[in-house]
């Protein structure tokens, strides 16, 4: 008999599309699953009859109470390498090998500048003015040559960030509790002498850093109120960085000139959140990994890692 394998969250009903998972069929049934489950379950009843899942990046937590509840799950497929909300010890007391896959950081820098872009030129403004009829020009955009990008993160999706604002002819700063001189001096940036200057000296801020414990609600209402009144804010890493409720109170009041968002406290948002109606946001349904080249990897090393595992010799072994 064959094992089954449920891919979660394929929005875009893309996932068989992206590998060649004909090399498992005989011995593994894969079932796309389109829909977000939301809750532990709706997640239990749908996997119950499944001995592999596969999940994208975080969307999905898998904590002791609901592996407790999947008896017959054997391997667990994450894509990335890195991720939180997976109990590794739960799944190593219930017999589950944890995957991973690699993940490129090109697409949520690629993201970041779309965004950012977007907003200065008000591109989404404009392009449903004119497609409706609309009148002719409406805005005046906001220039990036010259100003400060400013950067809360510089690892590996922030440096890259930073590169393009400097080809931009941007002046870039960053900061981050352990960012060093050192580290500013070989991207070729200003180190910010505190998370408070580089708020109030950006015409451009971006969020580049880990959630964790020291950066869970990092950007308050005390720190959205150090920001120019003609600054942007753009958030492609996680939402529990910026407090959500003095996100919606600063545009709403225009305290800012807006902000761009790709990441969301829950996700998918649900149909009646103040995001989607907010005042000077730009918002998308975080699509900062969502690439062709990517889905290509994550999908093609998790057949890879379903292949190494039916052979007894797992990899790609997380955490």
């Amino acid at each position: 008999m064959r094992l089954r394998c449920a891919v979660l969250d394929d929005f875009q009903g893309v996932a068989t599309r992206f590998a060649d998972w004909s090399v498992i069929e005989d011995e593994v049934e894969v079932v796309a699953l389109r829909e977000h489950l939301a809750d532990e379950d709706a997640l239990a009843a749908a996997l119950a009859g499944f001995d592999i899942v596969v999940t994208l990046r975080e969307r999905v937590p898998f904590p002791a109470s609901l592996l407790a509840r999947l008896p017959r799950l054997r391997l667990l497929i994450a894509s990335g390498r890195r991720n939180s909300v997976v109990d590794y010890a739960a799944a190593e007391a219930h017999g589950v090998t944890v995957c991973g896959t690699a993940s490129s950081s090109t697409p949520p820098v690629e993201l970041t500048w779309a965004l950012l872009l977007g907003l200065a030129r008000c591109i989404v403004e404009e392009s449903n003015a004119l497609r409706s009829g609309g009148p002719w020009q409406s805005t005046v955009g906001a220039d990036l040559h010259g100003r400060r990008l400013g950067l809360l993160g510089l690892g590996k999706i922030g440096s890259r960030v930073a590169q393009v604002g400097l080809a931009f002819g941007m002046h870039v700063s960053a900061w981050s509790q352990n960012l060093t001189k050192e580290r500013a001096d070989e991207v070729g940036v200003d180190l910010a002498p505190s998370k408070e200057a580089l708020l109030e000296s950006s015409d451009f801020v971006s969020v580049h850093l880990a959630l964790g414990d020291r950066t869970r609600g990092l950007l308050g209402p005390a720190e959205l109120a150090l920001m120019k009144p003609t600054a942007y804010l753009v958030n492609t890493s996680r939402a529990a960085i910026v407090d959500q409720d003095a996100l919606l109170s600063a545009l709403h009041e225009g305290r800012i000139a807006g902000a761009a968002v790709d990441v969301f406290d829950t996700e998918p948002l649900p149909a009646g959140h103040p995001l989607r109606t907010a005042p000077r946001l730009l918002a998308t349904p975080h699509l900062g990994y969502v690439s062709r080249a990517n889905y290509t990897t994550y999908y093609g090393q998790a057949v890879e890692n379903i292949r190494a595992y039916l052979s007894g010799c797992p990899v790609r072994r997380l955490p």
